[in-house]
C-alpha cells in the first residue's frame, strides 16, 4: 500500500514536501490562480505592497510604488508647471532689471532685486527636503506656491525700493520651493537609471519658461510696463496650486512622534541665520555699503558663528537634521556641491548680465530678452541629451567632465565679447552656456543622490540647493561689484575733473537710457567704458568656472541602478 499523504491535515511525513506549513502548504505558501499566495495575497501583490514602507530607526517610511510612465507624466508634468513659472519669473527679471533699476533712478537697486530672490530661496531651500519628508510634498509644493504668488503680487504694486525688494523676498521663499520641490517628486518616483531623463524633462519646462519669460517680460515692459509683468503671474501660480493639490499623492513619512516635534527648529533657526547673514553682508560689501562699515563687521561674523552653532546641532542634537553633517562630507556630495557652487555664480552672473550687454549694444528690453533665448534652448538640449547618454551607459563622471568642458568654452567665448561682437557670435556662447550649465546640473544630480541613500535623497538635494542658490547670490554681488568697481573708476579718470562729476558719474552709473541720449561722441566714450567693465566682469566669472571645473574632479563614479530598490 502506497504510504498515506497526511498534509492535508497538516501532518508532516517522510513523502511530504520539506518547509512545509500547518496548512499543509509548501514553503508556507498557498496557490491563486497559479501563483504563490502569501497571506492571503499573491506573491506579487505582497512583494508591491512590502515596498512601500520600511522600517529604518523606528520610523515607518513610505516607500512610493513606481508608477507607470503614464501616471509618473501627469504627476510630474503638474510639479513642472510651478518650475515652469519660476523660470519664466527669473528670466522676466533679468530683463526687467534696468527698466525697474531706472524707475527708481537707482541702478544698484539691480544686484538686490536678484539677491533678495536668491537670499531668500538660499534660506528655506534647505528646509523643503526634511519638511516635506516630514509634511508632505504636496503641502510643501502649496505652500511654495502660495509665497511665489503673495511675492509677485507685491512686487506689481510697489512704490517704494524697499517695498519691492521685500517683495522678491516672498517670492524667493516660493520658487526656491517650486524648484526644489519639483526635484524632490522626481526623486521619489524615477530610478537612477532613468533619473537624468526626466530630469531632462524638467529642465526643459524650465527652459521653456526662461526662454519665454526675457522675450515676455520685454514685451510687457515695452508695452504696458514692468508691474504688469508681476501681476500677471498671480493668476497663474494659483492655477499651479490647484493642479498639484489633485495630482501629487506622495505618501508621507511616518513616526510616532508628532510632525511638529520631527522639525528640528533650532538647526533650521541657526541655518537660515547663517545664510541670510553671509549674502547679506557680502551683497552689502562695496555695493551698499563700504568693506569697512560696521555692517560687513557684524554680518559676516555672525554668519561664521551661526555655522558653527548649526554644525554642533545637527550632528549632537538633532533627531532628524535639516541637512546631516556626515552626508556632505562624502567626497562625491561636497564635489558636486561645490560645482554647482561656483557654475551657479558664473551662469547666474551671465543670466543678469547678458541683457544688459545687449541693452548696452544698443538693444531694447525685448530684443534684450530674446537673445536669451538661445541660452533657454540650450538648457534644453543639455539637460535631455545628458539624460539620454546617462540612461544608455549607466555612466556620469566623464559626460560630466565633456559638458563643463563646452561650459568653461562658452565662458571663454564671453571674455572676448566687444561692442562690435557678431551677433550670431553673442548668441552662440549663450546657446553653449545653457548646454553646459544644464548637462552639469544633470550629471552631478544623479551623482549627489546616486552617493547616498533612498531615503537620504531629498535632504541631499536641499544641500545642492543651497550652493546653487547661495552661489547664484554670490555670483550676482561679485559680478555687481566688479562691473561697478571698473565703471567707476573709468569713468572718474575720464570725467572726474568736470565741476558736476560727482552727479553726472552717478547719472551714467544708475541709468542706461540717459547713456544712450547723450551726444554722439561722449555716449560712444561712456559705452565703450560699460563694456571694459563688463569685460572685466566676463574674466571674473571664467576664473569662477574654472573652480567649478576642478571641485568636480574630486566625484567618484557610483552604479545606476534601474529600480527603486537599487537591486
Amino acid at each position: 500500500m502506497a504510504p498515506q499523504d497526511n498534509t492535508a491535515n497538516g501532518v508532516a511525513t517522510e513523502t511530504s514536501p520539506l518547509l512545509i506549513n500547518g496548512n499543509g502548504h509548501a514553503n508556507g505558501k498557498a496557490r491563486a490562480n497559479g501563483k504563490p499566495k502569501y497571506s492571503g495575497h499573491t506573491i506579487d501583490e505582497e512583494y508591491q505592497a512590502n515596498l512601500t514602507k520600511i522600517t529604518t530607526n523606528g520610523h515607518s517610511i513610505p516607500h512610493a510604488q513606481e508608477p507607470s510612465t503614464g501616471e509618473l507624466l501627469i504627476v510630474m508634468s503638474s510639479v513642472w508647471f510651478g518650475t515652469f513659472l519660476a523660470a519664466l519669473d527669473s528670466t522676466i527679471i533679468a530683463t526687467l532689471s534696468a527698466p525697474i533699476s531706472n524707475s527708481f533712478n537707482s541702478l544698484s537697486l539691480l544686484s538686490w532685486i536678484a539677491s533678495a530672490y536668491f537670499i531668500a530661496q538660499a534660506a528655506c531651500q534647505p528646509l523643503s527636503g526634511r519638511l516635506t519628508d516630514i509634511f508632505g510634498r504636496r503641502a510643501g509644493l502649496i505652500f511654495a506656491n502660495t509665497f511665489f504668488a503673495a511675492g509677485n503680487l507685491i512686487c506689481g504694486l510697489a512704490t517704494e525700493q524697499w517695498v519691492i525688494i521685500f517683495g522678491r523676498v516672498v517670492a524667493g521663499m516660493g520658487g526656491g520651493g517650486l524648484t526644489a520641490i519639483s526635484t524632490f517628486v522626481g526623486s521619489d518616483l524615477v530610478p537612477l537609471r532613468r533619473r537624468g531623463v526626466w530630469q531632462g524633462f524638467g529642465n526643459i519646462s524650465f527652459g521653456v519658461g526662461a526662454g519665454l519669460g526675457g522675450v515676455f517680460g520685454g514685451w510687457i515692459n515695452d508695452t504696458w510696463g514692468w508691474r504688469k509683468a508681476f501681476l500677471i503671474q498671480v493668476p497663474l501660480t494659483v492655477l499651479s496650486g490647484l493642479v498639484v493639490f489633485f495630482t501629487v499623492k506622495i505618501p508621507v513619512k511616518h513616526s510616532e512622534k508628532s510632525a511638529i516635534k520631527r522639525v528640528d527648529f533650532l538647526g533650521a533657526c541657526t541655518l537660515v541665520t547663517a545664510l541670510v547673514m553671509l549674502l547679506l553682508g557680502l551683497n552689502s560689501g562695496g555695493n551698499i555699503v563700504p568693506w569697512n562699515h560696521p555692517l560687513i563687521y557684524t554680518t559676516l561674523p555672525l554668519s561664521f558663528i551661526s555655522l558653527l552653532v548649526y554644525i554642533h546641532v545637527e550632528a549632537t542634537r538633532a533627531s532628524e537634521p535639516i541637512i546631516p553633517v556626515p552626508l556632505l562630507l562624502n567626497r562625491t556630495v561636497l564635489a558636486a556641491c561645490l560645482a554647482n557652487w561656483f557654475y551657479a555664480m558664473t551662469t547666474m552672473a551671465l543670466l543678469f548680465y547678458g541683457p544688459l550687454y545687449f541693452q548696452v549694444r544698443g538693444f531694447s528690453a525685448t530684443e534684450a530678452g530674446a537673445a536669451m533665448i538661445p541660452q533657454s534652448i540650450g538648457i534644453a538640449v543639455g539637460s535631455i541629451a545628458a539624460g539620454l547618454i546617462m540612461r544608455w551607459t549607466g555612466k556620469y563622471y566623464i559626460l560630466g567632465l565633456l559638458v563643463q568642458a563646452i561650459l568653461i568654452a562658452a565662458n571663454i567665448m564671453t571674455s572676448f565679447f566687444t561692442l562690435s561682437t557678431a551677433t550670431w557670435l553673442a548668441l552662440l556662447a549663450f546657446l553653449l552656456v545653457g548646454i553646459g550649465y544644464s548637462g552639469m546640473l544633470t550629471t552631478t544630480l544623479v551623482a549627489l543622490i546616486s552617493a547616498v541613500e533612498h531615503k537620504e535623497q531629498a535632504v541631499i538635494t536641499s544641500a545642492s540647493y543651497v550652493f546653487r542658490s547661495t552661489g547664484c547670490a554670490i555670483g550676482i554681488t561679485v559680478a555687481s561689484a566688479v562691473f561697478q568697481n571698473i565703471l567707476k573708476l573709468r569713468l572718474r579718470a575720464r570725467f572726474g575733473d568736470r565741476s558736476d562729476a560727482a552727479e553726472f558719474i552717478k547719472q551714467m552709473r544708475d541709468n542706461l537710457e540717459v547713456v544712450h541720449n547723450l551726444p554722439l561722441d561722449l555716449r560712444a566714450a561712456v559705452l565703450e567704458m560699460y563694456m571694459e567693465a563688463l569685460k572685466g566682469m566676463f574674466l571674473a566669472l571664467l576664473g569662477i568656472a574654472v573652480l567649478g571645473a576642478l571641485a568636480s574632479l574630486a566625484m567618484r563614479e557610483h552604479t545606476l541602478h534601474r529600480n527603486l530598490e537599487r537591486k
